[in-house]
């Protein structure tokens, strides 16, 4: 399975733990780790939930882009 490199470089870069991400997008810590880690698919309403959240684009998270805004 994909790692999702991106969404962890978004989580540090804020200073961000998994837990409070977690919360900001309603879902358990562990399951945030298994996204980060690869180890289970983030659905397409989580990845939006943290594009959202990051302020980005749902492609940047998913490396179609080094866009972090939609330029559309």
């Amino acid at each position: 399975m994909e790692r999702y490199e991106r969404i962890r470089s978004l989580r540090e870069d804020a200073d961000l733990t998994q837990e409070s991400v977690g919360k900001a997008v309603n879902i358990p810590q562990r399951t945030y780790a298994y996204y980060e880690s690869g180890q289970r698919m983030v659905p397409p309403h989580v990845l939006c939930s943290l594009a959202d959240f990051y302020d980005v684009s749902v492609d940047y998270i998913l490396g179609r882009t080094s866009n972090k805004k939609d330029t559309r």
